[in-house]
C-alpha cells in the first residue's frame, strides 16, 4: 500500500532563523493551504514584539487583505474603541489572526467572509505558535470561537467560558471573548450596546490580569 503523503502546512515554510521579521517575510510565500490562491497577500501579526498581551482573531477581512495589516477594517475600529474603553492601549499589544489569508466568497462585487475549515486553521497554526513563542506574552486574548477553539480545543464554547483565564499548551493562559465583528452584526442599537459592554468588560478583565 502506498504511504499517504504528508499534509502540507505552514510548518514547511517556517524560516530556519526564528524572529518576527523572519517569520513575516517567510509567511509571504506560504503555500501551506489553498487560501493563498485567492487572497491579495498574507496578513501577518503586528504590534509590540515585547507585548504582554497578544490578541488573536480568526482571519483578515476584506480591508485587511487589501492593506496587509490585521484589524484595520470595521471590526478593527470597533476593537480599538473597546480597548480604549477598557483602558488598554492597542500600541501596547500584539494583534494577529489564526489564519493569515482572507477566505471569501463573491456576492456581486463584494467579497464576503467565509469561515475557515479545521484543515485550514490547522495548516496555518504554526505561524501563530511561533509568534507566541517569540513574543512570550503573559496573556492571550482569543477574539471569537475560531481563535478560542484553535488554542483551547474544539469543545471550547465562548458563550460558556468567556472572560476568564484558562491554561493553554502554549505557556501563557488565554482568555476568550467574542469577535468584534459579531457586535457589528447585532440587529438593533440596543443589542449592539449590550454586547459592546460585555466585550469591554472581558477586555477589562484581561487588563486586570496583567
Amino acid at each position: 500500500m502506498k504511504a499517504a503523503e504528508p499534509t502540507p502546512s505552514a510548518r514547511d515554510f517556517l524560516p530556519t532563523h526564528l524572529s518576527l521579521p523572519a517569520l513575516r517575510e517567510a509567511a509571504r510565500d506560504c503555500r501551506g493551504c489553498p487560501l493563498f490562491q485567492h487572497a491579495t497577500q498574507t496578513v501577518f501579526g503586528l504590534g509590540r514584539p515585547s507585548s504582554r498581551m497578544v490578541l488573536v482573531g480568526e482571519q483578515p477581512g476584506d480591508e485587511e487583505d487589501k492593506r496587509g495589516e490585521p484589524f484595520v477594517g470595521p471590526a478593527g475600529r470597533l476593537l480599538d474603541e473597546a480597548l480604549a474603553a477598557a483602558k488598554i492601549a492597542r500600541s501596547d499589544t500584539y494583534v494577529t489572526n489564526v489564519v493569515k489569508h482572507f477566505k471569501w466568497v463573491a456576492q456581486g462585487k463584494r467579497r464576503l467572509h467565509q469561515k475557515p475549515t479545521g484543515r485550514e486553521v490547522g495548516a496555518c497554526l504554526p505561524w501563530l505558535e511561533k509568534e507566541i513563542e517569540l513574543i512570550e506574552p503573559e496573556l492571550i486574548v482569543c477574539l471569537g470561537a475560531t481563535a478560542a477553539q484553535a488554542l483551547l480545543g474544539s469543545d471550547f464554547r465562548v458563550t460558556v467560558s468567556r472572560g476568564r483565564p484558562i491554561a493553554t499548551r502554549f505557556g501563557p493562559p488565554a482568555l476568550a471573548t467574542v469577535h468584534p465583528s459579531s457586535i457589528l452584526r447585532q440587529k438593533t442599537p440596543a443589542d449592539r450596546e449590550r454586547e459592546m459592554k460585555l466585550f469591554v468588560a472581558d477586555l477589562a478583565a484581561a487588563g486586570r490580569l496583567l
